[in-house]
């Protein structure tokens, strides 16, 4: 036996002694691969088919850097434009200005190719089986989840249970709810007036408590009181995300940091409140206690219909981890793309009192001094064609980002697996090519005639995306500016005040840096 034993130990210690060599070997090959011999490739593929962009280094491009230029209050005062791409520095836009709409940019060791030709968008939009939208890493899995990041049958299933709650039909019984919260904004700037019907105010703090107030109405009804502590958690957890360095490094990612310590607490409370409040709506229901005509009650009834309608089957519905991931997307969404919507309205009014007061006496006119009503909000044109101009310069996203597995074809280009395409939407929304000379110039009227006619039939106005994966909440968001716009041009007028800096900067949407005071005047 011991004869045998020896060489069998000889040839384990071998075998070992192979592993070992070859691991590290491995590693490194594969390190190579993924560091250099990958990206020179992908690069190589994209600059055969005429595409330019800077070479592939290990070392970050300058142009692939976000480098927001430093706003002093006092020299940017007076530099008011609306050519928001240069004051972003945004990547896309310094490629592009460098190397032509024809072009790539690199994101780690991914080539991103930046999609401008109308046809090429449209595509990228409808085509939601293969082009996907990124996947989310870091603590802001803990923020973005939801219908946002979900791909294939799964997307489909939340949306069509999420669908109902967001029809229009469903909307315009909110109306109410999105007039009381104004009225509660006006209550409050009246008191700040002085004895000459004035006051100067910055009213992007307000309008965002406005829109938080909409969403707890809307969303949560009856539970309003603990909707409200709800958006104080969300607004930690992206208090936490946006200052948060080295988030995405990949080592640190998976290590329990404080910050991921602190963001899983808040993340854990807010669920508590969120799944409490779930609770009790279902307990409502099963009473018949229960209307359901905000939000949660609607996608609880839309659930619990999908459920039914398979066979009492809980693996085709939500779970209630889902639940609460759709109503954490209600009021991340609902209340920031609603709220950078009114605020730069507001400061294009302010600088363009001429439609400010067009738009008043289309108001006046509709409404008197009456809320608005839903039929009365679907005859505002000029106010149609304001909000749809305001959008088109201060779009709430900046860009729409899509993933590929495999190799794709997308127009006249040949796409290989693993690369990205972005479509940067300010790009679009000022290119002379498609707007005219003055693409840079708050021009409302260009929409006089809608959407189709002003962008000459292309598919390149998309503030809330375009294909089947558009914006489920635009006619809510539309629908609540209008009518607080209404409201608030009833009883002020507005102008810029002499310390307004206009200084974009993308936070989670595009916002005002340093905040909008504006001089409020009572009617």
């Amino acid at each position: 036996m011991e004869l045998f034993s020896f060489p069998s130990s000889t040839a384990t210690l071998c075998v070992l002694t192979v592993i070992v060599a070859v691991i590290p070997l491995w590693a490194a090959v594969k390190m190579v691969n993924t560091l250099w011999l990958r990206p020179k490739r992908l690069e190589k593929l994209l600059r055969e088919q005429g595409l330019r962009g800077d070479p592939y280094s290990l070392s970050p491009s300058t142009s692939n850097i976000n480098h927001a230029p430093q706003n002093n209050r006092r020299s940017q005062s007076f530099l008011v434009s609306d050519d928001v791409a240069p004051r972003l520095s945004l990547p896309s836009h310094n490629t592009v200005a460098k190397h032509g709409k024809n072009s790539f940019l690199w994101e780690g060791t991914t080539p991103k190719v930046i999609i401008t030709d109308p046809n090429q968008i449209k595509e990228v939009f409808s085509n939601i089986h293969d082009f996907h939208k990124p996947k989310i890493s870091g603590i802001a899995k803990f923020l973005f989840n939801g219908l946002i990041h979900y791909e294939g049958d799964k997307w489909a299933q939340h949306r069509n249970i999420i669908n109902p709650a967001f029809h229009l039909g469903k909307v315009k019984n909110m109306i109410p709810s999105f007039s009381q919260s104004c009225h509660d904004v006006i209550s409050e700037w009246m008191r700040m007036l002085s004895s000459g019907g004035k006051c100067e105010i910055d009213v992007f703090p307000s309008l965002q408590n406005l829109t938080r107030d909409v969403i707890s109405r809307t969303a949560f009804g009856s539970s309003y009181t603990e909707g409200k502590k709800i958006f104080q958690l969300l607004k930690t957890q992206g208090r936490i995300v946006m200052t948060t360095k080295y988030k995405n490094t990949p080592i640190i990612r998976h290590l329990p940091t404080p910050t991921k310590m602190k963001m899983r607490a808040v993340d854990k409370e807010m669920k508590n409140s969120i799944k409490n409040i779930i609770k009790k709506r279902e307990k409502a229901m099963k009473n018949g206690e229960s209307n359901n005509e905000d939000l949660l009650g609607i996608l609880l009834e839309s659930n619990q219909m999908e459920i039914h309608g398979n066979g009492n089957s809980k693996r085709v519905g939500m779970t209630i981890e889902e639940v609460i991931g759709e109503c954490k997307l209600f009021y991340l969404a609902g209340q920031e793309t609603t709220s950078t919507l009114l605020v730069w309205t507001l400061i294009m009014l302010s600088r363009y009192p001429e439609w400010q007061t067009r738009a008043r006496e289309e108001v006046l006119h509709t409404f008197g001094k009456q809320n608005p009503n839903f039929d009365g909000l679907s005859q505002l044109k000029i106010m149609t064609m304001i909000l749809y101009e305001v959008l088109r310069l201060y779009p709430p996203n900046n860009i729409f980002n899509r993933t590929i597995q495999k190799d794709m074809e997308l127009g006249n280009l040949s796409l290989p697996a693993g690369v990205k395409v972005t479509m940067p939407i300010i790009l679009h929304h000022q290119d002379v090519d498609i707007w005219g000379n003055d693409a840079l110039e708050f021009k409302p009227e260009r929409f006089s005639e809608g959407v189709a006619k002003a962008t000459k039939g292309q598919d390149v106005f998309y503030p809330f995306g375009w294909g089947p994966r558009i914006c489920i909440g635009q006619n809510f968001a539309l629908l609540e500016a209008k009518v607080v716009l209404s409201m608030l041009l009833q009883n002020f007028s507005f102008e810029l005040s002499p310390v307004y800096v206009h200084a974009p900067i993308v936070m989670f949407t595009l916002q005002p840096k340093h905040g909008t005071p504006l001089i409020l005047q009572k009617l």
